[in-house]
């Protein structure tokens, strides 16, 4: 089995909005230089690819890939896809993403070649379309985990116009002009008219206690209490106009292409197409593309569908996706408990709790292994364990 089934060693990233702790508890590592610690990426991305321990040393997936991409892929995916098309990943929020909308395939297409042909570097702050692929998405909780997702329904929209002073001036931008019409109107309001409206609500925001089912708790958060004279983000529009979702330990959720979201605070496990395209509308001090983000953006309300995992012959907690590129289940193995299966793509086992056994490899939690396809390998249990794995649902597409 030591063709076929090897440790993998993932890489962190140091972005800002990351948490200080979780990430190097999970993985055990010191983190005595208090670098925030965001996601933990495991699979062959080209941007930080995990790395393999083989016979000839440990060795980035990617060069595997692209040297033996039958061996570390499989025929299937490789002609299907030409790379590994999910990453998984680990994520600490410890402060608010950016408000974001992700393309369809056929857009990202046609946006990487407009931005190529305009002669934009693949690497420039202002370029929207990193590749040519779509960035679906799933994420389940770890704990409590907070997020917006979608807009809310036409009632509650009105709602909050209504009942928000500095909203009222808006309601009629909504009546006439539906979710598109008003989100377009905040979203290039010049940033005087913006700053007009937002200061006296942050700072009223920022005086009050809130849960964090409330607009205002965020805003608050964001601003840390302290008001600033101007430039305040538009971004703060969208915390009052999506839905603000809780979700709870192994609930999940799957953000489908044009659904605008954001993540607010909490572990979780995250599954995503290999891609990097992302088009942003607030919240960052990154590239903000209004025009693009209008174009790609689902103007209705969405009723957010939280996923709960679905019992599988195998025992294994199943989160259906709507997608071909990625599939994702949780495996619960009590103390010498197997699991026993045929793996039809390359298979990525995240341990999270406990300690298990796999033809000679031992993991414990924060630890994982791949196993290639077309590969029968057994888990073993070495103790009451909770293993999540990632692939490629071959058999639905």
């Amino acid at each position: 089995m030591k063709d076929k089934i090897f440790r993998l060693h993932g890489q962190v990233q140091h972005y800002a909005w990351g948490g200080f702790d979780y990430i190097p508890n999970l993985l055990g590592f010191d983190n005595t230089q208090h670098k925030p610690c965001a996601e933990y990426w495991m699979g062959a991305h080209a941007a930080a690819p995990g790395k393999l321990e083989t016979e000839n040393g440990t060795i980035p997936w990617k060069q595997l890939i692209d040297e033996n991409p039958d061996l570390y892929l499989g025929e299937k995916i490789h002609k299907q896809f030409g790379e590994l098309p999910y990453l998984l990943k680990i994520l600490d929020v410890r402060e608010m993403l950016s408000i974001q909308v992700h393309p369809t395939k056929a857009e990202a297409e046609k946006g990487f070649d407009a931005e190529d042909a305009a002669g934009i570097p693949i690497n420039a702050s202002n370029r929207n379309y990193k590749d040519r692929n779509h960035k679906p998405e799933v994420m389940i909780a770890l704990g409590d985990f907070w997020l917006l997702h979608g807009f809310k329904k036409e009632d509650a929209i009105r709602t909050i116009l209504q009942s928000v002073p500095e909203f009222n001036g808006l309601q009629s931008v909504f009546e006439s002009g539906s979710y598109f019409g008003l989100y377009k109107h905040i979203m290039e309001l010049p940033q005087a008219a913006a700053d007009e409206i937002l200061k006296p609500l942050i700072a009223r925001e920022i005086s009050v206690d809130h849960t964090k089912a409330e607009p205002g708790y965020w805003v608050s958060k964001l601003y840390n209490g302290t008001l600033p004279e101007s430039n305040f983000d538009k971004g703060i529009f969208s915390i009052y106009l999506f839905n603000i979702v809780k979700l709870k330990k192994g609930e999940g959720i799957f953000q489908a292409a044009g659904v605008p979201h954001a993540y607010m605070k909490g572990q979780n496990v995250e599954l995503m197409a290999n891609s990097d395209n992302v088009l942003r509308g607030g919240l960052t001090p990154k590239h903000i593309d209004v025009n693009e983000l209008l174009k790609h953006t689902i103007f209705e309300a969405i009723e957010p569908n939280i996923l709960t995992p679905q019992k599988t012959e195998r025992g294994e907690d199943f989160y259906p996706m709507p997608v071909e590129d990625f599939g994702i289940c949780a495996i619960t193995l009590e103390n010498g408990r197997e699991y026993v299966n045929e793996s039809s793509s390359p298979e990525i086992f995240l341990v999270m709790e406990g300690e298990v056994y796999c033809h000679e490899i031992i993991s414990k939690r924060g630890e994982s292994f791949v196993v290639l396809p077309g590969t029968q390998y057994t888990i073993r249990g070495i103790e009451n364990s909770l293993i999540y794995k990632a692939y490629v649902p071959l058999d639905a597409s």
